[in-house]
């Protein structure tokens, strides 16, 4: 697949597409998809179904499905999220016309213009249609995910006859007959998860009521049309088109060349599992009935936007482009509609490809780890909530360490409803047809990512509450797996780990082995090294009495605690050629022949697949999908790694960054588009340049689909977040240790100002700018207390409505 084109320098708010691209339908549907963090529509268009070009997918936040399938003869269980009824369908044909707009292969598309408008969160089209008789309508649509109720979405639409007179069909229907099947690759799986249960009208609201197929899960969904001008209808055909899970109803309208008719669709989606409903179906028909006119709903969802905006406000002056601008609302938008306030009481985690697609099945892996540290200084209250579904499934990750022999929490790769692994045992590699084991599972560091996210997230806010309650247990717990999962070896004289995975992916097995996994990886042993000590810090950190409670409660005693202590200051780093090698043994495997593979497979990003299918293996060689070692220079600064390495026993000089970027950069295609961005980070304080490329990269991951058609599976939340903390907290030196807001700021050549705007530990409005020159910060007035910044060593104190300006 070509990758699409960057678009040329717009409207920094505004997302457009010219024409219709069926080869690129799908990257734009998921680059259009509106939400609220509660509910999820794609960018499909109203008239379409899952066609292989279109794929009309609405997502609620969290709620997944149970299945089992035989995937290449071997009995898989697994939960998916579910593709909900569809409430978009509306279309509409002249009365003699062979069929309608979208089913009828006469009728087409003359010109189309798509628009989202990021500021308001509303996706129009404008669209000429002519049918079989040339008979034009203009259409016009304008849709929204109601930012303001969470349960409410709305379809405008305009149709005006152009050169025609007569009367006119239009069909509204809700379906609930779709099925699982936006992801090619897992079309082998069970796809259909919802089984219609119930579909009706009640007045003006037509309804339908489903269940999940494997869980106990209801779903309803009703809608209301109204047409206008008022009076404009000649006939209403009630359910007429209608079948089972797909209720339906046929207005005849009087059409008149060059009179607009408008068609306001409003819907209502409830739960089983939604706070305070016991019914489904009667919530969202109450819920669609006082729903105002589609302008009022639209003026309470842009007020709510520009609510929104003001919190995760981040101004840019880019040297040469607009285009960078406008991609990074972008990716502020889908970070800010797929976990909103309307998420922080539904159980959610935090989901890898958003919730505007099948991608991994709708999961949540460790990409929470590049999100929250945006959101702890934005909406630290979401944050929190993404940390409560982890401590929620803390009984299940117990669980699973019991299973393999150890205590503590063993938090799985892939998570979805109930916290159980949801790693699948096999993978299709499309490049050979092959099912290959998935050995996935084998990346513990998840866990460790948890850990890390809770620190954080106190770091920011203060927030001993959360400390109290859930976030030292989960850490204690965590540590406690760690340490359980270490053995000591005495030919080394220190603890190891074995039979894991690391970032990297790709290698899952050492060549000469006869079982899965590696040993001694060095992000999962410094990780480790690092949560065992925060674990301890977590425990001093709380008040007496519940300390003692916490210990008693899990029956941690001194002895295990100085256990920790001697694991944490013990653990194997292996090295080699100068640097910390990626994992134990890893100076045995081959060198690639990077030439060779570059001048083939200009698009290499997919090595592991590409060796594969020539019947080799990429544990063989020192190739790397994305950043490995690197991430911990992207999780702490290089003085912090130099210190863990010191307490480790390890010599670490100044030198030891650089020669480590250079060595694993030479070896890394850049598999993931996590891994742009954590190269844009590394290379930050010593190749601003390159740093510079990397982070324009991780902009284009989704725009430009740099992975050759993934981003229709949905976008990938992870590198969005992540381009928006490469600007908030590493562009900017941006650190919360001891109390203190810390700057250290290095601004690329291309970007000559940043501001934004942060909450930091209760205080709302810390507005950092930078340019060249100097740094200011000031604190918006009627705020408690002063805000502590750090800068090159000095600590100032900001006094509410006070300002300083350090100069650089």
């Amino acid at each position: 697949m070509n990758r699409p084109a960057r678009p040329p320098p717009q409207d920094p708010w505004t997302l457009d597409f010219q024409g219709f691209d069926a080869q690129d339908e799908g990257r734009r549907e998921a680059l259009c998809a509106v939400g609220n963090g509660y509910l999820v529509t794609r960018g499909a268009a109203p008239e379409s179904r899952a066609d292989g070009v279109h794929y009309p997918g609405t997502y609620l936040a969290g709620r997944y499905d149970r299945a089992v399938s035989t995937i290449d003869g071997h009995r898989v269980e697994h939960e998916d999220l579910i593709n909900c009824p569809n409430w978009l369908p509306l279309t509409f044909r002249a009365v003699d016309a062979p069929g309608w707009f979208g089913e009828d292969p006469e009728t087409r598309i003359v010109s189309q213009r798509i628009e989202l408008d990021l500021r308001r969160g509303v996706l129009t089209r404008e669209a000429l249609i002519a049918d079989a008789a040339d008979r034009r309508t203009r259409l016009l649509q304008r849709r929204i995910v109601s930012l303001a109720d969470p349960h409410i979405a709305a379809l405008e639409t305009v149709l005006t006859p152009e050169n025609w007179s007569g009367p006119l069909h239009i069909l509204s229907a809700l379906d609930g007959t779709v099925t699982n099947t936006g992801v090619a690759r897992y079309r082998s799986l069970v796809g259909r998860h919802l089984v219609p249960t119930g579909q009706g009208q009640d007045g003006e609201t037509l309804w339908l009521s489903v269940r999940a197929a494997g869980s106990p899960l209801h779903i309803a969904v009703a809608s209301r049309i109204r047409l206008l001008p008022d009076g404009a209808v000649a006939a209403i055909e009630p359910l007429s088109e209608t079948h089972p899970g797909r209720p339906a109803q046929v207005f005849t309208v009087d059409a008149v060349a060059g009179r607009a008719v408008t068609v306001e669709k409003t819907v209502a989606f409830h739960t089983s599992r939604d706070p305070a409903v016991d019914d489904p179906r009667p919530a969202a028909v109450r819920g669609v009935a006082p729903a105002g006119p589609f302008d009022a709903v639209l003026h309470a969802h842009a007020a709510r936007w520009a609510q929104l905006w003001r919190r995760f406000r981040t101004e840019t002056e880019f040297a040469d482009r607009a285009g960078e601008t406008n991609t990074l609302h972008l990716h502020l938008f889908h970070t800010a509609q797929t976990y909103s306030e309307h998420t922080v009481d539904l159980d959610a985690g935090m989901p890898a490809r958003g919730w505007h697609g099948e991608g991994y099945r709708g999961h949540v892996f460790w990409d929470e780890l590049f999100v929250l540290r945006t959101l702890n200084l934005r909406t630290p209250e979401i944050s929190r909530a993404v940390l409560r579904y982890r401590h929620r499934r803390l009984d299940a990750a117990r669980r699973a360490a019991r299973d393999i022999g150890l205590r503590g929490a063993m938090y799985p790769w892939q998570s979805a409803c109930d916290g159980t692994e949801q790693a699948p045992c096999t993978h299709l590699n499309p490049m050979s047809g092959r099912w290959l084991p998935d050995r996935t599972h084998l990346q513990r560091h998840v866990g460790l990512a948890v850990a890390y996210n809770t620190w954080q997230y106190y770091q920011a806010t203060g927030d001993l509450d959360f400390l109290n309650t859930a976030g030292a247990e989960m850490m204690l717990e965590i540590a406690r797996f760690w340490a359980d999962i270490a053995h000591y070896d005495p030919t080394l004289e220190r603890y190891r780990i074995r039979g894991v995975m690391g970032p990297d992916e790709y290698h899952d097995a050492y060549p000469w082995a006869d079982h899965p996994g590696i040993d001694d990886n060095t992000y999962t042993n410094v990780l480790a090294s690092w949560v065992l000590a925060r674990a301890l810090d977590a425990l001093d950190a709380l008040p007496g009495y519940r300390r003692e409670e916490l210990t008693e409660r899990l029956d941690v005693n001194s002895l295990e605690l100085d256990r920790w202590r001697s694991i944490a200051r013990r653990l194997h780093v292996p090295f080699h050629d100068g640097v910390p090698s990626q994992f134990a043994g890893y100076e045995r495997l081959a060198e690639l022949d990077w030439e060779h593979y570059r001048r083939r497979y200009p698009n290499n990003r997919r090595l592991d697949r590409i060796l594969e299918a020539e019947g080799d293996s990429i544990n063989h060689y020192k190739a790397s999908k994305q950043a490995d070692v690197l991430m911990l220079y992207y999780l702490f600064p290089a003085q912090e790694i130099r210190a863990l390495l010191r307490r480790l026993g390890y010599p670490a000089s100044h030198e030891l960054a650089q020669r480590s970027i250079a060595y694993y950069r030479a070896r890394t295609v850049h598999g993931s588009t996590l891994s742009s961005v954590v190269h844009a980070w590394v290379l930050a304080r010593t190749d601003r340049r390159r740093s510079w490329l990397f982070f324009r990269d991780a902009l284009g991951g989704d725009v430009l689909d740099v992975q050759g058609g993934t981003t229709a599976e949905g976008i990938h939340l992870g590198a969005m977040a992540g381009t928006v903390d490469v600007l908030q907290r590493c562009y900017t030196g941006l650190d919360t240790r001891g109390d203190v807001l810390w700057l250290d700021p290095r601004l690329p050549t291309r970007l000559a100002r940043l501001e934004v705007e942060l909450r930091y530990r209760g205080h709302w409005g810390v507005v950092v700018t930078i340019t060249r020159r100097e740094v200011t910060v000031s604190l918006r007035p009627k705020q408690h207390g002063s805000v502590p910044i750090g800068f090159r060593g000095s600590v100032v104190e900001i006094p509410p409505g006070g300002s300083h300006t350090f100069t650089l």
